[in-house]
């Protein structure tokens, strides 16, 4: 009795989950975060005029763009950070972004996948290649020229240039306006930020530069607290201290993000800053806040008026 794999009966998903086990070891070392170069040329290869006939989107501004776009007809599927839309929550979910699940995006047999760059994990994306899938990643930066670029790149990506150079010219001229009315407050009355990803443990994560919430901070006219140090970090006390925030911003969760103002400036560091004298605490939508899609210029006015206050001497 044979009991050896029969590999001509297996379907090609299979095939590839199959051989990403047998070459894990090898492939492991060469996806590390030091040896990008294998993984990008290879799957740039296989992106050459890709049928976009079924597409997975992967990242919340990615799927924000197509909707506007007017391509939602091609998404089979999308990841959990992308819920705006609501349409899109209809979607098959792939799963989050960067623990993506390989034989969930395969199931939902797709022609081709676009993701924002980060998406992952290497040993996922390694899968969708070997089952050949083409497979695009988009630059992703936390400023305007991102943005506009973000939403030109999408539009290439499904053969759509034309309707993507529309809008992104619209989301660029509406985000200029926005960003040039908050900045026209004087700087010396820019208020300090701290924006708090998590409280859990009473540990406070905060994000310094080079980050979604350092770049919105920037653009609403208003100074980054936390801006010494790249990335996100736990602050000790003294750094809270030090960083005299005049607002905390923090994403509409829940769990241990959704703690209530008194119960957050109760925190013995947070409790000496000016934030908590005022109880000045913004909380937003976190993929509205953070996305950097066709929404900013709203997410912009939306964070300046909060931290501000709403402009009585608004020019006419």
């Amino acid at each position: 009795m044979n009991t050896g794999l029969d590999f001509r009966r297996l379907r090609r998903w299979e095939l590839a989950l199959a051989a990403f086990a047998l070459s894990a070891p090898l492939l492991l070392p060469v996806l590390a975060p030091g040896n990008p170069s294998f993984l990008r040329p290879a799957m740039a290869e296989d992106m050459q005029q890709p049928d976009v006939s079924r597409v997975v989107s992967v990242g919340g501004a990615i799927t924000e763009i197509i909707y506007a776009l007017g391509e939602e007809n091609r998404l089979v599927g999308r990841d959990s950070t992308s819920s705006y839309p609501e349409a899109a929550t209809k979607l098959p979910d792939v799963g989050y972004m960067r623990q993506l699940a390989p034989e969930g995006i395969i199931a939902v047999n797709p022609t081709a996948i676009i993701a924002v760059e980060g998406s992952g994990p290497p040993e996922a994306l390694a899968v969708l290649k070997e089952a050949k899938i083409p497979f695009t990643s988009i630059p992703d930066t936390f400023d305007r020229n991102g943005i506009v670029a973000k939403i030109r790149a999408v539009g290439a990506f499904l053969g759509v240039k034309d309707k993507a150079e529309a809008l992104a010219q619209s989301v660029e001229k509406d985000l200029d306006a926005a960003v040039d009315e908050a900045a026209r407050r004087p700087e010396n009355e820019h208020k300090r930020v701290l924006f708090i990803l998590s409280t859990q443990g009473g540990k406070i994560l905060a994000s310094g530069t080079g980050t979604a919430a350092d770049g919105i901070i920037t653009l609403s006219g208003a100074v980054n607290a936390a801006g010494t140090f790249p990335g996100y970090k736990a602050l000790t006390d003294e750094a809270i201290i030090e960083a005299r925030p005049d607002v905390v911003l923090m994403m509409t969760r829940g769990g241990d993000h959704s703690a209530g103002v008194d119960e957050l400036f109760a925190m013995p560091a947070l409790s000496l800053t000016p934030a908590a004298k005022n109880k000045a605490l913004v909380r937003m939508d976190g993929l509205h806040l953070l996305g950097f899609g066709p929404r900013t210029a709203g997410a912009v006015r939306e964070l300046n008026t909060a931290i501000y206050g709403k402009k009585t001497d608004a020019p006419q």
